[in-house]
């Protein structure tokens, strides 16, 4: 009876093997495949990409949706755990559903912000929400939904990069048409690979002789013209995030070199010119301060008081002492001059001078110094 039935869906293709080899051959492959089918009823059907990249602070949904067989009768189990890099450890425990209750089994860092997408994962939705994404986090994920006899598994990749963070535009080399100009950029922050590219915002594109290196950010300008001029903008990115920054760059006509030449002599002059003046001024000061200590030092001199000294004389001595001076005085008698010292008193002339008229005789001043008469 049953080899009847299997003769009635042979495929035509099997006509030409002997009739009882082509039976049993169909059948043995229709039992077979109908058990595969029963086993493997458990399938995760998530779609989401098997890598995903995310930058630092923001949040993920790792997907992990199921369809259950009815052949499948046993306890839900759902486990979501990293994958070692390294074949001979454990895979680490994040969080599991077993029998309606959840569990976490991750350490703080990674238990943080950690749960599953849907309130009720028993519904076919399995998903793993993270809310608050670090570098710690990148790893290779894996779901494995169970309900005996069936089974199934699925693996995500979680890239966690950093952002670009607003680079610095600036420039090296001088303005001036004619000489070289470099433009640089450079962001502080950011997971690598990092990409530089320049464009221009206003005067149109970067002409052609410009050369732009993209991993050092660097915009070159052998020859600077007017037709460089511009607002030029650098955008940092890398697979997560971009930032940008603006730079103007001018193009000014190189001055006058003879005129430069005129007023670095000119200014050259006008500073030995002030140097001599200084220098004058300097020596000036100097000379008057020392006539000024030499004059000085002889009023000192003069202020000295004179030393002792005797005068002349066989009536009086002068004495050191003695505030006022002896005082010479002259008269004639008999027709011969006769000199006397006395004290500045008028004197009066004995009888015998024939009786002249009393005389005031002109007192003679002694030099202070020597004690000699004047």
């Amino acid at each position: 009876m049953s080899r009847q039935s299997c003769s009635c869906l042979m495929p035509v293709s099997f006509l030409s093997c002997p009739p009882w080899l082509s039976v049993y051959l169909f059948c043995t492959a229709t039992l077979l495949s109908t058990e595969l089918k029963t086993t493997q009823g458990m399938q995760v059907t998530s779609t989401s990409p098997q890598t995903i990249l995310k930058a630092e602070g923001e949040s993920v949904t790792l997907g992990c949706s199921y369809a259950l067989s009815p052949v499948d009768t046993g306890d839900l189990d759902i486990e979501w755990s990293v994958v070692s890099p390294d074949s001979t450890q454990k895979d680490q425990m994040l969080i599991s559903y077993t029998s309606g209750t959840k569990f976490l089994h991750s350490d703080k860092t990674l238990a943080e912000g950690l749960h599953f997408a849907a309130p009720d994962p028993s519904m076919g939705d399995a998903s793993l929400s993270i809310s608050v994404l670090s570098s710690a986090h990148s790893a290779t994920y894996q779901c494995k939904v169970r309900k005996s006899p069936g089974v199934d598994m699925r693996k995500v990749s979680l890239v966690v990069m950093a952002k670009p963070s607003v680079p610095k535009c600036w420039a090296e080399g001088g303005e001036l048409v004619g000489e070289a100009v470099s433009l640089h950029c450079k962001s502080a922050k950011g997971s690598t690979p990092l990409k530089y590219s320049w464009r221009r915002e206003r005067g149109g594109p970067i002409p052609a002789a410009a050369s732009q290196n993209s991993v050092t950010g660097e915009l070159k300008i052998s020859n600077h013209s007017q037709s460089f001029a511009g607002i030029y903008l650098c955008e940092a990115n890398n697979a997560v995030g971009a930032e940008h920054c603006r730079i103007n760059v001018k193009a000014s006509k190189p001055p006058n070199r003879a005129a430069v030449i005129v007023g670095s002599v000119v200014g050259s002059l006008l500073l030995i010119f002030i140097l001599l003046v200084f220098i004058v001024l300097l020596f000036w000061k100097l000379s008057s301060r020392h006539r000024h200590e030499k004059e000085f030092s002889n009023e000192i001199r003069e202020d000295v008081p004179p030393p002792e000294s005797r005068p002349v004389s066989r009536h009086t001595s002068r004495s050191t002492t003695t505030t006022r001076q002896p005082q010479v005085f002259y008269r004639q008698v008999g027709g011969s001059e006769v000199s006397s010292f006395n004290e500045g008193c008028t004197h009066t002339p004995s009888n015998n001078s024939h009786r002249h008229t009393p005389v005031k005789y002109t007192p003679v001043e002694y030099d202070g110094k020597d004690g000699y008469a004047v």
